[in-house]
């Protein structure tokens, strides 16, 4: 009976909490940027208002960092019972390139079913709906079921070091008996799913340095060194056509799949290949032979090339020998492989392919440890009902290839069991051009995350 009110109060009120995620998904909250500092600090004044005006939580407060604030909240009004700290980012990739949105990024637009605009479904749609799930439980139940402490992050885009600070400092205050987290995907439409690993990261900049100016390429071409085609020469030296990172001791620090585990991937590849295909608009997915789709998008390390700029790139013709040049590198990483190891043999491998007049230097940004979670966690198995009520449907486990550093954080300093549910689906455009979130999953988190609490 209290599922049917849950489930009667978010319809009724489905049209509020619409208008109430747009007004979040409008407020430019890109971390990376410094120009919009003062809307990641919006962003989270939007959510403590949320949490302390609709919800009602006992304790809510906006914690200042070194870098963006953090929201925590709690209230522990439920002595005896299990204890959950719900995890999200309100923080959001940049929108470049802008003239690729049908849309304005920043100005929410509901197209059919789907809600457009950046940071709609990464994160801001899942981490609200967790807000909105513990609203409906509070005006429909009148108390929470359990404990809930809640912390939102603003730094998920951009490195997370201001979250690492705060939970290895406070892991007191951040013990619980499971971590929530709504920041990953589904397998497809109308499947649900459950993630137990992630990639981790490291991402850096490659720079390279000649001339002390600009120079002219008709004077000095032929003559001169050029630090673009030395960073294009390093670049494919270190990823091959065959898809492999030629790092020297890379493969060596990966824990090897078990093979139960490598042929339900391949059995998962086919349903992931085409929906992959269809959501990137590919006609194929090259990547190294002998290992499934499934595998090499979530199981096996990448080396990805994101930005390269130096020289002239605007209109016309400047016929010049740039000076520097840079590019913009990540590496996924699986378990065994360490961010902080993977950057030192990066730099290390650089240096070696520096051709003669150039100087190479690699730039560490930032970088996070994946997570592989045991599948037999008890609150897992609650998860998995509380989704298999809601869409009526077994649920699919799945390994992810994006990474959620605190993840790996929560694992080694709380150790408390981690659920990660998926709402995202292949073609919500994460990180690219016309994000959009698919509103019957906004809806359908709101209720399975408040049949999850009420089941734990």
């Amino acid at each position: 009976m209290s599922n049917t009110r849950i489930a009667s109060y978010v319809e009724e009120n489905a049209a509020r909490f619409i208008d109430e995620l747009k007004a979040l998904v409008r407020i430019p909250s890109v971390s990376t940027l410094h120009e919009h500092k003062g809307d990641v600090r919006q962003a989270a004044e939007f959510l403590v208002a949320q949490l302390r005006e609709q919800v009602g939580m006992n304790i809510v407060e906006l914690v200042e960092t070194a870098g963006q604030p953090l929201v925590y909240a709690e209230h522990l009004g439920a002595p005896g019972k299990p204890t959950i700290l719900i995890y999200g980012h309100y923080d959001v990739q940049p929108a470049d390139p802008v003239e690729l949105w049908r849309t304005p990024p920043f100005e929410p637009t509901v197209e059919g079913e789907d809600l457009r605009g950046r940071g709609a479904v990464d994160d801001k749609g899942p981490m609200f709906a967790t807000i909105k799930a513990l609203e409906t439980l509070m005006r429909v139940e009148g108390a929470l079921p359990v404990n809930v402490k809640v912390l939102i992050e603003g730094e998920e885009e951009s490195g997370g070091e201001s979250i690492e600070a705060y939970v290895k400092a406070h892991p007191e205050r951040l013990q619980a008996d499971c971590v929530l987290v709504l920041d990953t995907g589904m397998v497809e439409r109308g499947v649900p799913t459950i993630s137990y690993g992630l990639r981790g990261i490291a991402y850096a900049e490659i720079v390279a340095r000649g001339a002390s100016q600009d120079l002219h390429s008709g004077v000095y071409g032929g003559i001169a060194p050029n630090p673009l085609q030395t960073l294009a020469w390093v670049l494919t030296d270190l990823k091959g056509r065959d898809s492999r990172v030629n790092l020297p001791g890379l493969y060596e620090m990966m824990q090897p799949l078990a093979p139960k585990e490598q042929a339900a991937l391949a059995r998962q590849s086919k349903l992931q290949e085409r929906e992959l295909m269809t959501s990137g608009g590919l006609s194929v997915l090259p990547g190294e032979e002998g290992f499934s789709v499934a595998e090499r998008a979530a199981a096996r390390p990448t080396f990805e090339v994101h930005g390269i700029r130096g020289g002239f790139t605007g209109e016309g013709a400047k016929t010049v020998i740039p000076a520097e040049a840079t590019a913009k590198v990540s590496l996924r990483l699986v378990p065994g492989q360490k961010p902080e190891t993977v950057l030192e043999l990066l730099a290390r491998r650089v240096r070696e392919l520096a051709s003669p007049g150039i100087a190479l230097e690699v730039r560490p940004l930032h970088g996070g440890d994946g997570a592989l979670l045991p599948l037999d966690s008890p609150v897992l198995k609650i998860a998995a009902a509380a989704l298999e009520e809601e869409f009526g449907r077994e649920v699919a486990f799945m390994r992810e290839g994006g990474s959620i550093p605190v993840v790996a954080l929560f694992d080694s300093v709380l150790h408390a069991p981690i659920v990660m549910l998926g709402f995202s689906l292949p073609d919500d455009n994460v990180h690219a051009p016309n994000e959009k979130f698919y509103l019957p999953n906004y809806y359908a988190a709101i209720r399975t995350v408040a049949t999850f609490l009420k089941r734990l």
